[in-house]
């Protein structure tokens, strides 16, 4: 676990209280079992939207891109259990004029179906606008993924339009339409500009 991803979060989470049915950790290597676990269990619903780590090898990979400065690996937890319900990643955070991440989501499939990865998500954008200071998220999504598609609208993204052969998914270039969006779009009215943003 990234210890600094987890203080962030810990930090985040004391000012929130929405009642909301999950809450946010970092990912880290005691995940390593129940994360794989439940990546085959979800093969039906990941494919061929993406490829997540399904043995402990590729999870120990996995883990070595989280480095909080420039892509940070976050759970949605169920508050009731503790069981993952899923995972979000804030990858490529670019800071300088820019001040953006990507964001990458998965659900599992246990918890599918439930409004619960619309719940973690939606932890995330406040996270990412309100502590990690990021002014944008953008999210790449394949044209017949309609269930993630779904959740970015009821979140409040904007489609900026398609890039056609963005990503190598399932052995193949794939085309993938752009949502945005901004924390002054996600209401954060009081959004603090991160130090590293020039004056002008």
């Amino acid at each position: 676990m990234n210890s600094e991803t987890a203080r962030e979060i810990e930090a985040f989470l004391a000012g929130v209280d929405d009642g909301s049915r999950v809450t946010l950790r970092a990912i880290g290597p005691a995940d390593q079992d129940e994360f794989v676990e439940l990546v085959h269990a979800s093969t039906a619903l990941h494919h061929p939207w993406m490829s997540l780590p399904g043995t402990a090898e590729e999870f120990q990979t996995y883990l070595r891109r989280f480095d909080h400065t420039t892509n940070q690996g976050l759970l949605v937890c169920r508050r009731d259990t503790g069981a993952i319900a899923g995972s979000v990643n804030i990858n490529s955070i670019i800071r300088g004029r820019f001040q953006n991440g990507s964001l990458g989501y998965a659900a599992f499939a246990p918890s599918a179906g439930q409004g619960l990865m619309a719940e973690g998500v939606g932890l995330v954008l406040g996270y990412a606008f309100s502590q990690l200071r990021l002014h944008r998220l953008e999210a790449q999504i394949q044209p017949d993924n309609q269930a993630s598609i779904k959740l970015v609208r009821r979140l409040g993204f904007r489609y900026e339009g398609v890039s056609p052969d963005l990503l190598f998914i399932d052995g193949a270039w794939r085309d993938h339409e752009r949502w945005a969006i901004t924390g002054i779009m996600a209401g954060d009215a009081s959004w603090t500009p991160h130090a590293s943003l020039p004056p002008r």
